[in-house]
């Protein structure tokens, strides 16, 4: 009888050959259709936007002078944002609604691609003195049996790895390297609106700490308000999706079975999240759907947390989990939200960020995605000495939509697909692609690592993607027809790849199939950096 192993490893070899030939073909389809219908694109984006997306052009307040950049925002973003526009000599306004340490239970992991980033932008000492705890991937739990996804770091140094912390220790940080610099100006303040003369951005409109209107000038405007932006409608066209939401609380008194990774167990009714955030405490994440979101006030979180998840976390956590739900306001809910970046081409202004874009929380990647944002605009900036015109400017900075595509895009696919994967579900095809999962990270090789390096933002490349999920597909329709390719089991395939490609598919289209693999064939991957004629003096 031939061993089960060799058997894997020739579904493996056939799905390494026709995953290449489906993907060509869905990606020549994909950009087929997209060029039959750039002309209608055109036409759309001549159009006027709608009235509840226009640009407050009224509101008086005094005014407090004119800077270079004007950041919304001190989040992860906006406080990177500031600190490496200051150190390259820019004179910067940060304002921010509220300075003290956020409380929040999302931005806790830092991926080795955000922490290279970090290391880019000289923020690295940023995650220190904050009890911050080595990652090094995750363990994924189901029925018994587990598979690591272990970062691939044997080329990089040992101090690159994922990093694990308190949100509010890590920003904190950040805002005290960014408001150290004396050409960087933090405050706190609430920005209103955006101010607009003859289809520009020249400023803000933003309201003090004493609730005294005030006006702030600046040649370029780049918001970062985080998740629930309040300016983003004006900047782009925003389709928010909430498909489930987190419900965070905090272990103590307890360890994981391995120390430096996380673990993530796919269990029903929700997937459960365990990783260290310090020393002596753990952060648990309980995913649940949308439509089934207990009431926190009336004592209906904490019954279906204890007896439908605690069942199912290990046994040495119990006791912990059950101590951490009994504890008076431990439990957080924080919606995932889900939104693909749509920016407006408007003059003077630029979204970065989760105002940009956002992807499920379940790969913990927005951070890094963030930082990546921060390092490639940082550099796009450094030739300009000028950003007065800022149309000009403007047309240059649309590249920087174009460019940070392989790692957004592969971050945010990789997350919404596996939270789909992962959720529980009455389809018996789901529980047929779980298991794919955990075998094909099983089988260790480039099959780990190569998907390992793409969730921490190591290796963003969307084909590289694309090439993955198309092997994992046909790698789990050959497991079900093992050993013989009964009538059953073929009907049970099909459903599987069927099922599959309905969750990849609409997926990637809604990253924009032209950016991700066809950067080249976007006129603004070509933008130079204007030259001084160019600009107005």
């Amino acid at each position: 009888m031939v061993p089960k192993s060799m058997v894997e490893q020739y579904i493996v070899g056939v799905a390494v050959v026709i995953a290449p030939l489906l993907g060509f073909v869905f990606l020549y389809y994909n950009s087929l259709v997209r060029f039959l219908g750039l002309s209608k694109l055109k036409r759309r984006a001549s159009m006027e936007f709608p009235k509840e997306n226009r640009i407050n052009k009224n509101g008086s307040g005094e005014d407090v002078g004119t800077t270079d950049i004007i950041i919304v925002g001190a989040g992860v973003a906006g406080a990177a944002l500031a600190y490496s526009l200051g150190k390259d000599g820019r004179q910067v306004r940060v304002i921010e609604r509220d300075l003290n340490p956020p409380d929040r239970i999302a931005g806790e992991s830092l991926m080795p691609g955000g922490y290279l980033k970090l290391i880019e932008l000289g923020l690295e000492d940023c995650v220190d003195e904050i009890d911050a705890q080595r990652n090094q991937g995750y363990i994924l739990y189901k029925d018994g049996k587990n598979a690591p996804i272990s970062y691939p770091l044997e080329k990089f140094h040992s101090h690159v790895v994922g990093k694990n912390f308190h949100n509010n220790r890590f920003v904190q940080k950040l805002r005290k390297k960014a408001a150290s610099l004396h050409n960087v100006s933090l405050e706190q303040g609430t920005v209103t609106s955006l101010l607009e003369e003859n289809g520009t951005i020249k400023g803000v409109h933003y309201k003090d700490k004493s609730s005294q209107m005030l006006t702030a000038y600046a040649s370029l405007t780049v918001v970062c308000d985080g998740c629930f932006s309040n300016l983003r409608r004006s900047l782009c066209n925003p389709k928010v999706d909430v498909p489930s939401y987190f419900v965070g609380f905090i272990l103590t008194n307890c360890k994981l079975s391995d120390q430096n990774h996380g673990a993530i167990i796919l269990a029903d009714p929700s997937p459960i999240v365990f990783y260290p955030i310090s020393s002596t405490e753990i952060r648990c994440m309980v995913d649940v759907p949308s439509q089934n979101l207990p009431s926190l006030s009336n004592g209906e979180m904490s019954h279906y947390l204890k007896t439908l998840v605690a069942p199912k976390v290990f046994p040495e956590t119990y006791d912990s989990f059950i101590s951490a739900i009994e504890k008076k306001d431990n439990i957080k809910v924080m919606p995932n939200r889900i939104m693909a970046g749509a920016p407006h081409r408007t003059p003077g202004a630029l979204l970065i960020g989760d105002s940009l874009n956002m992807r499920h929380a379940i790969t913990g990647g927005g951070m890094t995605v963030a930082l990546s944002d921060v390092v490639l605009l940082r550099d796009l900036l450094r030739p300009l000495h000028d950003l007065s015109d800022a149309s000009v400017v403007c047309k240059y900075l649309q590249s920087f939509y174009t460019l940070r595509k392989p790692m957004s895009s592969t971050i945010n696919i990789l997350a919404s697909v596996l939270h789909k994967v992962f959720s529980s579900s009455s389809d018996p095809t789901i529980e047929d692609i779980q298991h794919a999962c955990i075998g094909y990270l099983r089988l260790g090789g480039v099959f780990s690592s190569g998907l390992s390096a793409m969730i921490s933002g190591l290796c963003p490349r969307p084909l590289s993607l694309a090439f993955h999920l198309f092997v994992l597909a046909i790698y789990g329709v050959g497991r079900l027809l093992l050993p013989f390719p009964s009538p059953k089991r073929l009907w049970n395939g099909a459903k599987l790849f069927w099922v599959s490609s309905n969750i990849i598919f609409p997926i990637i289209h809604s990253e924009g199939v032209r950016q991700m693999f066809f950067p080249l064939t976007v006129p603004a991957y070509y933008r130079t950096p204007p030259r001084n004629k160019d600009l107005k003096v």
